[in-house]
Parts: C-alpha cells; sequence; structure tokens
C-alpha cells in the first residue's frame, strides 16, 4: 500500500499511519475532559439517595409510659420522623395515638387530665345505679363479685372487669372506625398481646384500636382478659415488652427503643413478700425485654430514662416522669440528629399526618345509618335500647358515646359494654355489645359494719343475700337476705317486671325481723324491749325513672313486743292494712354526699289490735306516715349536706308497734344510735364537709372529710306531748371517708341535754 500524505490548515503533513495515532490521543483527551467536568458539577445534582425509616417500640410500664411522651418531644423538636411504631401495654396506648395523628403535646394533655384512677374501680358510680340497686349496694358493702351456676361458685377471671379502663381508652381514642389494617392509620402501627391459653405472642394489626390497646395493657388477674377472635387476650409485657424486631419487619432501617420497665429488684430491696411477687414479674418482663435488646444493630437506639423509684400504679406522678423521657432522649440526640428531614418536608409529613386526623374527624361526624345490638345476655334487647337512648340518623360524638355506654352498663346486669364503629358501603354503623356476667345468674353480696362508742357498747352488723336472676324472660329475680347482729331480719321477695322495660312491676315479700332497743328513752319512760314481728307485703309498681318508684300495696304483719324493763312483760300484736310509698334518689354518696337528693315518703293505713297486759283486743285504725330527705350541694372543696325526716301516727297512745329512732352519728349525735324512740318525730341537720384531698392517707379512689354539724329534733309518744319548744339541740366534729367497705368515720357529738358520745365505725349507713 502506497504511503498517504494528508495535508493539515498549518501546512504539516503525517503519514496515514502518524494520522490515527494522533486521532486516538485525542479522542482519549475528549473523554478525561467530558469525566473531570462531570465530576466537577456540584453534590446537589447526585440522585437522591432514598431516606432511612425510623421505627419507634414502646415498652410497658404502666404510670411511667408518660416518659414516652417526653421522648416523642424530643423527637418532633429535632424534626426525626416516625415511620413505623409498634407498642407494648402502655406503650401501646401512647403508640396507638401519636400514630392516628395526635401530637406529643396532645397526648401528654389527654393523659395528664384522664383520672387514670377511676379505671382500677369498676362499680357503677351511685348517682347512676337503679333506685333498687343503690339500696342493695349501700347494705352489702363487700367488693366482692361472687355467684353459683351449674351448682359451683363462680368468680370473675379478674379483679376488676376492664370496664372503666376501656372507656378511658375510647373516650382519648375518639370515634374512629374498625380498621381492615393499621397500616391505614397516619403512622402504620402494631400492638402486642399475650394468648393467655398458649403464652404466644399475638400482633395486633387490624381491627378496633381500642380492643388492641386494651388487650395489650390488660394485667393478668387484675383485669378480665380481652376476647378476640376465640382468644384470651393480656398484657403483651409477657412475652415481649419492647417490641424492636417487630418494627424492623414492619421496615424499619433504625430503630428507636424506648425502655421504661422496671429493672429487676437486688438483694436489700427483696424485704418483703411484695417485692417478692414483684421481682417475679420482673422475671417475665425482663427476660424478653434483653432478648429484645440483643436484637438490637450498632444503628439502632436504646433510651432509658431513669425512672428508678416510679411505680406502674404512680399516676399522680405523671407529670414528673416526661421531663425524665425528654432527657433521656436529649442524651441520645447526637446519634439521631442525622436522621432529621429538613424544616419544610416536615412540616409536610406533619401536615399530612394531621389530615389524617381531620379525616376522622370529618369521619366521625357522619351520622350512622344502623344501630346494632350483639346481646348474649337473658337481658331484654328492648331494655338495652331503650337505655341506650342513640337513633340513627344522629352524630355520636365521643360523649354521646360514652355516656350512652354508662347508661347501659349502669342497668349493673352486664360485665362488660362496649360499642364499635364499623364504616360500611351504606354508611356508619354502630355496634354495641353487651356481654353477661360469668359468675351469674345467680349473685351472692355480703355486707359488714362494725361500731363501737369506746364506753359500753359496740356492734357487728353481717348481711348477706342471695340473688336468682333472669327467672323468665320478663327480668324477674328472687332475692332471699339474712342478718346478723343485735338486729336480726331474714327477708325474702320475688320481683316480677310487667314489661320488657320494666317500668311496671309486682313483687311479694316476707320478713322476719327481731329487733332490740336496749335503754330507750322516750317522753313517758324509760325501757329495754324488743320487737319480733312477721311481716307480708304485696306491692305493684312504676320504676317512673331510672332514679325511683312509685309503689301501692297491702300489708300484714304480727308480731310480739317484749320488755325488759323492770318485769318481763309480753303483748302481742296484729296489724293489716294497705301502703303508699315513693322513692326518689340521685346521691352520689349515701353517707358523704356532695351532690343529689334522696327523698323517702311512705303512707300506711292499717287496723291494729293489741292483746296482753292493760289490752282487751279491741281494734284500732291508724295512720302511720314518713317523710325523709337529704340533698348535698358542692362549694369548691366544701360541700354542704342537709336532713330533714319526719314521723307521724293519729294513734294517740302511749303504747304502739310503731316506732321511729333519733340517736347515734348525725341523727341528734350527742346521743346513742337509736336511743330515744317514739312514734311521732321531727328531726334536721345541717352538716359541712370539707374534702382534704386524696393523698392524706394515701388513698386514690376517695377523699378524706373533716365536718361538723349542727342538728335538732325530738320524738314524742302521744299528740299531747308534741312541743316543737322541745327540740334537742346537737352537733357532732367528724372525719371521715368512703372506702371499699362502705363509709368509716371517727366522730364526737354532744347535745344540750348533757349527753356525749364518741363514735368509730366503719360500713354503717347513716
Amino acid at each position: 500500500m502506497s504511503n498517504t500524505l494528508i495535508y493539515l490548515g498549518f501546512g504539516v503533513k503525517f503519514g496515514s499511519v502518524t494520522w490515527y495515532l494522533i486521532t486516538f490521543a485525542l479522542l482519549l483527551m475528549s473523554l478525561s475532559s467530558i469525566a473531570l467536568a462531570e465530576n466537577s458539577q456540584p453534590a446537589a445534582q447526585e440522585a437522591p439517595r432514598e431516606r432511612l425509616k425510623v421505627g419507634l417500640a414502646l415498652s410497658g410500664g404502666g404510670a411511667k409510659g408518660a416518659a414516652h411522651v417526653g421522648v416523642l418531644k424530643v423527637l418532633e423538636e429535632h424534626r426525626i420522623p416516625v415511620d413505623y411504631i409498634a407498642g407494648t401495654s402502655i406503650g401501646s396506648y401512647v403508640g396507638g395515638l401519636y400514630a392516628i395523628g395526635y401530637s406529643a403535646a396532645e397526648i401528654e394533655a389527654l393523659m395528664l387530665s384522664t383520672d387514670w384512677n377511676q379505671g382500677f374501680s369498676d362499680a357503677v358510680p351511685r348517682e347512676s345505679l337503679p333506685y333498687r340497686d343503690k339500696i342493695q349496694r349501700d347494705i352489702y358493702n363487700v367488693p366482692l363479685d361472687l355467684g353459683i351456676r351449674d351448682g359451683e361458685f363462680r368468680a370473675p377471671s379478674g379483679y376488676l372487669r376492664g370496664q372503666t379502663m376501656a372507656q378511658l381508652v375510647r373516650y382519648s381514642v375518639g370515634e374512629l372506625p374498625v380498621f381492615d389494617s393499621f397500616d391505614d392509620l397516619a403512622i402504620p402501627y402494631r400492638a402486642i398481646a399475650t394468648d393467655l391459653e398458649t403464652r404466644e405472642e399475638v400482633i395486633l394489626d387490624k381491627g378496633d384500636l381500642v380492643t388492641a390497646m386494651l388487650a395489650s395493657m390488660t394485667v393478668p388477674g387484675v383485669l378480665n382478659p380481652v376476647e378476640r377472635e376465640g382468644r384470651l387476650l393480656v398484657d403483651g409485657g409477657l412475652v415481649n415488652n419492647m417490641p424492636v424486631q417487630l418494627v424492623k419487619d414492619m421496615g424499619a432501617d433504625i430503630v428507636i427503643a424506648v425502655d421504661i420497665g422496671a429493672p429487676l429488684l437486688n438483694h436489700d430491696e427483696l424485704n418483703s413478700a411484695v417485692k417478692v411477687l414483684e421481682q417475679l414479674a420482673n422475671f417475665l418482663t425482663q427476660g424478653g425485654l434483653q432478648k429484645q435488646i440483643a436484637l438490637m444493630e450498632e444503628d439502632d437506639v436504646l433510651i432509658v430514662p431513669a425512672l428508678h423509684g416510679f411505680g406502674t400504679t404512680d399516676f399522680s406522678r405523671m407529670r414528673e416522669s416526661i421531663p425524665l423521657g425528654r432527657t433521656a432522649a436529649e442524651e441520645q440526640i447526637e446519634r439521631l440528629e442525622y436522621l432529621a428531614l429538613p424544616v419544610e418536608e416536615y412540616q409536610q409529613r406533619r401536615a399530612q399526618k394531621q389530615l389524617y386526623a381531620e379525616n376522622w374527624l370529618e369521619e366521625s361526624a357522619k351520622p350512622v345509618v344502623r344501630i346494632r345490638i350483639h346481646n348474649s345476655t337473658q337481658a331484654s334487647t328492648t331494655l338495652i335500647r331503650e337505655t341506650l337512648d342513640l337513633e340513627r340518623g344522629q352524630r355520636i360524638s365521643a360523649d354521646d358515646l360514652n355516656d350512652a355506654i354508662n347508661r347501659v352498663y349502669a342497668l349493673n346486669r352486664f360485665e362488660r359494654v362496649d360499642a364499635e364503629f364499623i364504616d360500611t358501603e351504606v354508611g356508619r354503623e354502630l355496634h354495641l355489645a353487651v356481654k353477661p356476667k360469668p359468675w351469674g345468674p345467680n349473685y351472692l353480696d355480703f355486707g359488714l359494719s362494725w361500731e363501737d362508742n369506746f364506753d359500753f357498747k359496740n356492734s357487728l352488723q353481717l348481711d348477706a343475700s342471695f340473688t336468682m336472676t333472669d327467672i323468665n324472660h320478663q327480668g324477674a329475680y328472687w332475692r332471699t337476705q339474712a342478718r346478723l347482729g343485735e338486729n336480726r331480719i331474714l327477708n325474702t321477695e320475688f320481683y316480677q317486671p310487667f314489661d320488657l322495660t320494666d317500668r311496671f312491676y309486682a313483687r311479694a315479700q316476707y320478713r322476719f325481723q327481731d329487733r332490740r332497743w336496749p335503754l330507750v328513752s322516750t317522753d313517758v319512760l324509760s325501757l329495754d324491749f324488743d320487737k319480733r314481728y312477721n311481716n307480708f307485703e304485696l306491692g305493684i309498681g312504676t320504676n317512673y325513672s331510672r332514679l325511683g318508684i312509685l309503689e301501692i300495696g297491702a300489708l300484714y304483719e304480727q308480731g310480739q313486743i317484749i320488755s325488759r324493763s323492770l318485769v318481763t312483760q309480753r303483748w302481742n300484736y296484729e296489724m293489716k292494712g294497705g301502703y303508699l310509698a315513693f322513692g326518689y334518689d340521685s346521691l352520689n354518696s349515701v353517707s358523704f354526699p356532695t351532690q343529689g337528693n334522696q327523698v323517702r315518703l311512705a303512707v300506711t293505713v292499717v287496723d291494729e289490735v293489741f292483746t296482753g297486759a292493760g289490752f282487751d283486743g279491741s281494734h284500732v285504725t291508724a295512720m302511720i306516715s314518713e317523710f325523709d330527705w337529704k340533698g348535698a350541694i358542692k362549694l369548691g372543696n366544701s360541700s354542704v349536706v342537709g336532713k330533714v325526716s319526719a314521723a307521724y301516727t293519729d294513734k294517740n297512745s302511749d303504747f304502739t308497734s310503731y316506732g321511729s329512732d333519733l340517736g347515734g352519728f348525725l341523727n341528734l349525735s350527742g346521743f346513742l344510735r337509736e336511743s330515744i324512740v317514739g312514734p311521732k318525730k321531727v328531726f334536721g341537720a345541717l352538716i359541712y364537709q370539707y374534702d382534704l384531698g386524696r393523698s392524706v392517707l394515701n388513698m386514690t379512689q376517695y377523699p378524706l372529710y373533716l365536718g361538723a354539724s349542727l342538728e335538732a329534733g325530738n320524738v314524742w309518744q302521744v299528740q299531747d306531748t308534741v312541743n316543737l319548744e322541745e327540740l334537742i339541740y346537737s352537733g357532732s366534729l367528724f372525719v371521715g371517708t368512703d372506702t371499699q367497705l362502705g363509709p368509716a368515720a371517727l366522730g364526737f357529738g354532744a347535745a344540750q341535754t348533757g349527753d356525749r358520745a364518741v363514735y368509730l365505725f366503719i360500713g354503717r349507713v347513716f
């Protein structure tokens, strides 16, 4: 091949081989310059790297859970996003609220404004109970749920039913529907529970959010297990108290775990049986906790607030634990700052989260199209629906639902009353479920009262009651009661509603009573006597409201009065006639009320005949009237209680089978109980009570009262001796409180007559 010459513009000539070499060199230089130019571009033009996902694992620890709020506040302040949340026990509650869109500040406000101690009492508030149930509660004050079923004694599966705790949680969450998946929340969420039968870990990822929280929080033996899909669920802390692996499985790249659990006690702290039991509980939670900590990787962060000395039930110290959570989170913030979002992006995320919450609020504002009642009890569905008092087409707020559930639960016939909203194609439905008491339908109740006057008189009274309920589809019951003490009673009553709503009723009652009045004073003489009688009543009436009754009926009574003053004497008597009775009761406490009224009025017309010394067996017609009122108003920490009582009979004789008494605490306090007796009575009292708070005796449920009273009254035997100028004036000073066993008080009373009395008692209604 000939050698070709190539000429360039500058007159230089090259051979073809040389040209190829030059061209190749120029090409390499060009590519190199392009590469250098690309590498010199600003970093902002790089392809964006995917953000690391952050998961939050919140542990259980009861009241210490407020520390979680402090951690959330720090994360918000440093713009650290949370992409997944899983929690156990109180961690499931805080995590659930955060997942549905609440901010840390909003959760703080909810937790601090909630009376968590209420959650540890499932007793229906007295003011909400039906009229007859109030009377039963006042006498049978031992807080024991016990019944007979299939010939065996039965009791609840937990000390508490969980009704009040469920109400507190539901009120916090609001009117959310049942979810097909908790991934649909503003932040994907999971709760941990334990299968009580198999001790398996149960991951709650759908359904009713309140039920999921409650299942995770249910301390076995304290609260009844939560039944869900055929499984009995209790506190998730038994198997996994800090679900680290779960948030990893949900998709988290980085886990922030918050440990508020109790550490194992040391040798010096194991100094009592209670501490030993506490240590056994710690064994259960710590074992699972350490396994979860071992699963954490180098970039994961463990936050441990310094909560030593805080107990799981120290709800009054919640406000103190929030800063401790904040401090612990701030100590770890340097390890977390690289996760922070730019201000604008974080604000967008918060706005999106808030939008989720607003959407749920908007959905909850829609009226319900259907109300379904799931009734697995013997109670009438008609009665439940009428008591619920909610209608289709109504927008049901959290307050409306809470009040309605409380009304149904106050019927005092159910173990639990639960509700949930379900969104369907046609609209939102409300589903209400009532569960029967598993220790029924035959119930045992017990009462106890004791009194000592530091002189010559003290008394112990024991009461027992057996009630057979749901005898027929209308809700009839048969109740038998017995009392031992100086006032012995045997009573049996059959109660039959006429309709499914218990608006009208009939009842039949037999009563035997042996009552003794030692050293009784009247305006005629002083004596020591017993009254023993058998009484039969037949009545029909109406429960004109949940708080009151009106009844008319017939009675027959025969008995004996025995006097032991000087020489023992006996008189037999017989009476028959009719009566009219009215009752109303809205007091929130029978002994230390701060609101409400109680009114009782009875008018009886009888034909009475006596036989014995001084009587010829002639018949006498008499009308007997009784009136009692008690009312209370609250003024800040003070409350004022008024009492009025009156009795009258038109029988003008110094001897009768009927007597009304005075004497005893707040009933002419200067005199011993029931020491002044007569058929005609007038009495009034004004009582002042000051609430010293719940911390004086380290009580959480009941306040301690300091009080004083002014009282006036007297009894008369015959009409001619009635003289209001002979009123006896008395007063008292006392300190008292309600307890699980009824009222308890220590008091001193004095009367203008010079009589004095000291009282110490528990369980006695006054």
